[in-house]
Order: structure tokens, then sequence, then C-alpha cells
């Protein structure tokens, strides 16, 4: 996996002021991504010894302490990037960690994506909170009242807003990296009948890997509070925010507090 390549599409995009500049190095990065994913693939096909082949792997990611707020949609953005680059992923029940699954180059740009897209949701989050011109919209709330959904309109807080903005920009995100891959792979198609093949067959590697190995036990359900729907602006900011997200070089989560504010 050349992650050299992608680390400087990535760095292009971090330098560059211009939004569709910013929004064209990510789906390049992506789809160099998934391109090389595909190569390597048919590389391995070629190499008859088992042993010497590249074989999937699992990897421990922590997301954030017990009890962070943000944990949750830290994890659908993982799992965001993971599912664009022929991984899986089992989510710890306390939300503080991940397990990916999948070839040791996938695994390599899904740490890398989320890492910096991470920072990025984060700390545009974060200026949408503080302009404060979200002040006075409302959002549709579900409680349970006596076992039964009960929805209502509320005025926004600083925490539900910012939920509000997280969601909508990690729709966002998995939008444009689903639609990164999906050019690569029917490009890889058209040209390569033993390219998509071989792909596949990497993607059900993966899965039976997964499959063997994977301890968990239930499903994840992802954000779990009372916000459903926002009212307002704050899901067109995230939208627009997950629109110019640029993607770079960060250092590892792990021990950055401001992401579990």
């Amino acid at each position: 996996m050349p992650l050299e390549r992608i680390s400087a599409l990535l760095a292009k995009a971090e330098r560059t002021d211009n939004e569709h500049e910013a929004d064209a190095y990510l789906m390049k990065a992506q789809a160099l991504a998934t391109a090389a994913s595909i190569d390597l693939a048919l590389a391995q096909a070629h190499i008859k010894k088992k042993e010497e082949r590249t074989t999937p792997e699992m990897r421990t990611v922590t997301i954030g302490e017990k009890g962070k707020r943000a944990n949750q949609h830290l994890i659908a953005l993982f799992v965001a990037a993971a599912h664009a680059n022929d991984a899986h992923v089992d989510i710890a029940s306390n939300s503080t960690f991940v397990i990916a699954y999948g070839m040791p180059g996938d695994l390599d740009v899904v740490e890398t994506l989320f890492t910096s897209l991470a920072v990025q949701m984060v700390s545009a989050g974060q200026r949408w909170v503080k302009s404060d011109t979200w002040r006075g919209e409302t959002y549709m709330a579900v409680t349970r009242v006596r076992g039964r959904a009960v929805r209502n309109v509320k005025q926004h807080t600083a925490h539900t807003v910012r939920v509000a903005f997280y969601k909508a920009y990690i729709e966002r995100i998995t939008e444009r990296l689903q639609e990164a891959r999906a050019s690569v792979v029917k490009e890889v198609q058209v040209q390569s009948s033993a390219g998509a093949l071989v792909l596949r067959v990497k993607s059900q590697e993966v899965a039976d890997f997964h499959r063997g190995e994977s301890k968990a036990r239930g499903s994840w359900h992802g954000y779990s509070g009372q916000m459903r729907s926002d009212r307002g602006t704050a899901s067109r900011a995230g939208r627009n925010a997950a629109n110019s997200a640029r993607l770079g070089h960060q250092a590892g989560i792990a021990g950055k507090g401001e992401l579990n504010a």
C-alpha cells in the first residue's frame, strides 16, 4: 500500500484553502487507497506459498475514555472509513475502543483517514457551537415514557447541536467515501475481470477471518441519545464541513482530550 502517495494527497488537501480542491484530493486519496488494495490483491494471487502472502490481521484502536459523549460519533466515523476499505469492525460495549479486521495496508489507510477526519470533525463542530448562530433553533427529541416513544420539539443546547452537527458530518463523509470507492471498483471491473475477481476473493478472505476471530456478541446501534432530527442549521453546517473536510497526517487520538469533550 503506497501510503506515502496517499499522504502526499492529504498534505495537499490540508494546504489548500479551496474547498473544491480539498474535495478532489479527498476523493483521489480514497480512490488511490481502493485501487492500491486491488493491485496488492492481484500481486498476492501470483504468490504460490501461502505463508508469503499478506493475510488479514486484527488491530485494537482506542477511541476514548469511558463515558465520553463523543465516543459514539467517533466510532461511527471509524466504521465509515473501515467499510470504504474492506475492513470489518467490532465495537466495545462501553464504546471505548474498536477492533478492526482487514488487510494490513487497508487498516493503515483506515487509521489515516479516521484520525484526520476525527480531528477535523471535532474542530469544526466546536467552532460551530461557539458561533452561537444556532441559539433559539429546535430539534425533534424522542424519549421513552412508560414504554412508549414520545416525540417532542425542544430547543437546542450546546450538546444537542453538536450531536446534530456530528451526525450530519458523518453521514456526508460516509457518502463521499463510498462514492469514491464505487467509482474505482467500477473502473476495475471494466478494465479487468481478474481484478474484480481478486477483489471479491480478498473481501471474502477478510470476512472469513473476522467470522473466525471475532468474539463480539450482539450488535451496535450507534448514537443512543434523544436528539433524532435537527430543525435548524446544525445539520446543514455539518454536511458543509464534511464537504470541505481535508485529510492529512495527525497524531493519534488517544490522549487528545479535545476529541472527547
